[in-house]
């Protein structure tokens, strides 16, 4: 871990005193009075250009830009290469969301909905994030490599937005005492023509005292007793905590005036809080003209002449739009 930095008090913190994050840079922070680590990250022209690149419509790009927040937060914390991977399945307007981010830095991300429903749900005003996903689940996976066993945690999804099922996540799957806060919005700025730029920011925080008993609970999942609630622990600390967190205005995770370090110096000023280097995320596809000939490869003849178009088989990566266009006598099993 680096050497951390101090926030000085909010009246004396000019910008680039200590080098504030600014966009697209997730920053890990620790407040050791509370026993409490997390992340804090606003996303800006990373996530306007995953957004635009679609032409989504509002109420897509909203749940697709809390997915992307989730992610980096979650995906920032590997220690290893690998990836982190976001996935709804549901049977909402919106029925698929999936953010993949590669470790150190790229992230990608791409949404599926149904236009017409869509459109019905914009009329009824049934566009909450609960309401376009509708029932299904959510999956997060970790995959750690070619020769490693994947880890994935599934939640339910019941008309539930995607900030509940990823608390529901840790509470089921890592049993920390985790609580997040997501905000997406759509600045126009003046002379714009009313084009807007998109932004999100999210906190997580997890409560990790060095002593196990403060961890104890009345009754771990799958005892004889009522399932225990880690929103319920009497630890003091971890009150606070999540006090701290419902003072959050949402605006103050977006405002780019605000920032990373200065909101978490409003939160935690009382206690000392310190921030430690982050990692800076990228809007990059990992997609190639190599991977996908790969995959041509192990088709079959038939599924090689069914896939030609005008001659050519073409190819749209569904991340990051891009085309590739094969020649059919490329492959092998073309000639059988």
């Amino acid at each position: 871990m680096t050497t951390g930095l101090q926030i000085l008090p909010e009246a004396t913190i000019q910008l680039g005193e200590f080098g504030f994050s600014g966009d697209d840079h997730v920053v890990p922070f620790e407040v050791g009075p509370l026993d409490v680590r997390g992340r804090i990250v606003q996303l800006g022209p990373l996530l306007d250009q995953i957004l635009e690149r679609h032409a989504y419509p509002e109420p897509v790009a909203r749940l697709l830009a809390e997915a992307c927040v989730v992610t980096v937060l979650l995906g920032t914390s590997l220690k290893f290469q690998g990836r982190f991977i976001l996935q709804t399945r549901s049977d909402g307007p919106v029925d698929l969301l999936v953010a993949d981010f590669a470790t150190p830095s790229a992230l990608r991300a791409y949404a599926r909905f149904d236009a017409e429903r869509l459109a019905e749900a914009e009329t009824a005003g049934a566009v909450s994030p609960a309401e376009l996903l509708g029932t299904g689940v959510l999956a997060l996976t970790i995959d750690q490599g070619m020769h490693m066993q994947r880890y994935q945690g599934i939640v339910e999804l019941d008309g539930t937005s995607l900030e509940d099922a990823a608390r529901a996540y840790f509470r089921q799957s890592e049993q920390i005492p985790t609580d997040l806060r997501l905000s997406v919005a759509r600045l126009v700025k003046p002379g714009e023509g009313g084009r807007g730029h998109w932004r999100a920011g999210g906190i997580l925080a997890q409560f990790l005292p060095e002593a196990p008993e403060r961890l104890r609970l009345p009754d771990l999942p799958g005892g004889d007793g009522d399932e225990a609630d880690l929103d319920d622990l009497t630890d003091d600390s971890w009150k606070e905590l999540l006090a701290l967190f419902a003072t959050i205005e949402p605006t103050e995770l977006i405002d780019p005036t605000i920032g990373t370090e200065r909101l978490l110096y409003r939160l935690f000023h009382e206690h000392g809080v310190r921030v430690f280097d982050g990692t800076d995320v990228a809007d990059e596809c990992s997609c190639s003209r190599e991977k996908i000939r790969g995959i041509l490869d192990g088709f079959t003849a038939e599924e090689i002449r069914d896939s030609v178009e005008d001659g050519a088989i073409h190819v749209s990566c569904e991340f990051c739009s891009k085309q590739y266009s094969f020649d059919p006598a490329e492959f092998a099993a073309a000639d059988e």
